[in-house]
């Protein structure tokens, strides 16, 4: 059967627009680094299984026609799927999950990015009272904080669409094999989506009883806990002994 989900199903499939627009940071003197090579997707945690759909009797397919038999007459069924997606439960759940998890994201970027703001203007203050090698240093070393950080942002945002993209693929399987349900039951053996139709009767219209199936099919999904969080900003440099007063001996 082929996809029969539009592309509103797939609009939670769009990365965090805050990660995705995230600015490129450097210190300055330190030239900007190449883009690291993309890692590949962390491995389940011990213990934690992927989101799966209840298990349902296939759906057998009809026979093939003989050759020269004619196809049956054609009976139609119209799905409004727009309408399923806002009537359904684990939609509306995936939907605010995913929600959820991007907002929490971009208020960790917007953290870092000010962490990071921070520290370049505390080191521009510093600038003056620091040897060329101690410059050096603080400034490599927040280079390499702001690239770790950067990384961290980019596989959060990078598993949150893989985790969205999982969870409407079994909410798109478990709709298909409604749709041929309720097609089948009502001896429908073409089914047309909304938009595709300029008028039917209602009762071609198998929206209502496809939806209630769903819900009872798949009324929710199981989502993983979040596992990755925005690295700690680390503690500030401690501050370097004063010299001892001109006359003051050292102990």
């Amino acid at each position: 059967m082929a996809r029969i989900l539009p592309a509103a199903f797939a609009a939670l499939l769009i990365a965090s627009p805050a990660v995705a627009q995230q600015q490129q940071w450097f210190v300055p003197g330190q030239p900007q680094q190449q883009q690291q090579q993309q890692r590949p997707p962390r491995p389940a945690q011990q213990g934690q299984r992927p989101a799966q759909a209840p298990a349902q009797a296939p759906v057998q397919a009809p026979p093939a026609l003989a050759p020269g038999q004619p196809p049956p007459a054609p009976v139609i069924g119209i799905v409004d799927v727009p309408e399923i997606q806002r009537v359904s439960s684990a939609f509306t759940q995936v939907r605010e999950a995913i929600e959820q998890r991007r907002g929490r994201l971009n208020e960790d970027l917007q953290r870092e990015q000010q962490s990071w703001r921070d520290a370049q203007q505390r080191l521009a203050t510093d600038r003056p009272t620091l040897t060329p090698e101690q410059l050096r240093t603080r400034e490599r070393e927040l280079q390499d904080r702001i690239t770790d950080s950067q990384r961290v942002l980019r596989e959060r945002a990078r598993d949150i669409e893989q985790l969205a993209q999982g969870a409407l693929r079994e909410i798109e399987q478990a709709l298909g094999i409604v749709i041929r349900q309720v097609a089948s039951s009502r001896n429908v053996n073409i089914v047309l989506p909304r938009p595709l139709v300029i008028f039917n009767e209602p009762p071609f219209d198998l929206t209502e009883e496809v939806a209630a199936q769903l819900n009872r099919m798949i009324p929710n999904v199981t989502l993983p806990a979040e596992t990755g969080d925005a690295p700690a900003a680390p503690a500030p440099a401690a501050a370097a002994p004063a010299a001892p007063a001109r006359g003051q001996r050292r102990n």
